[in-house]
């Protein structure tokens, strides 16, 4: 099982403290031995001293070179994992702003459609009333001239009457339906001008 990256990131800072110690105590350890060396006043011991001095120092500076590199190594890594980071959020957002057009545009289509096909029908139903108007009138003009037949007049003309309620009530509740199609069709313009003003805006 991999460990996390947090449990990376403390083992690597437990080895960097312990590297730094390390390279500090060589030091110490060095500046000891010149000062003990000294303190004898024997030129062997001091040269022996010296010479001990300068490779601990180039012992502890290898380790504190090492120690810049490697912190230099992990910032750059973490900079690129943020980077792959924001890059891969920023495909998400992309792909999810397209899917949200795609719906919005597919949601106005059907509304256009449906906006055209109730046009349609409402001219269809204006024109059967239209139609049932002019028979009504007709049939009425007819019953006048036609009073000796008057049952045959009077059945034809509620029969008129009736064909013409009833297309003036399918013309109402066409026109209803229609506005409510069209308000649909404005909240869904306008949620999607909304969302493409914020997304210019972001």
């Amino acid at each position: 099982m991999a460990s996390s990256p947090s449990a990376t990131r403390t083992t690597r800072r437990r080895q960097r403290s312990t590297r730094l110690t390390v390279a500090s105590a060589l030091l110490v350890i060095a500046a000891v031995v010149v000062i003990g060396a000294a303190l004898t006043g024997s030129w062997l011991l001091v040269t022996v001293a010296a010479g001990l001095a300068v490779v601990l120092g180039a012992a502890a500076t290898r380790i504190t070179n090492s120690e810049l590199a490697q912190s230099r190594r992990e910032a750059a890594a973490d900079r690129a994992a943020q980077a792959q980071a924001y890059r891969d959020l920023t495909v998400a957002r992309s792909a999810e702003h397209a899917s949200y057009v795609d719906t919005v545009q597919a949601a106005i289509t059907r509304h256009e459609t449906t906006i055209e096909e109730l046009e349609g029908a409402l001219m269809s139903a204006q024109k059967r009333a239209a139609d049932a108007t002019r028979k009504l009138n007709a049939e009425a003009r007819r019953g006048d001239e036609l009073e000796a037949t008057g049952r045959q007049t009077a059945a034809a003309l509620d029969a008129a009457e009736e064909r013409a309620a009833d297309a003036i009530v399918l013309v109402a509740e066409l026109e209803h339906e229609l506005d409510v199609v069209r308000a649909e069709l404005n909240v869904v313009t306008a949620a999607w001008q909304t969302a493409e003003s914020a997304r210019k805006h972001a």
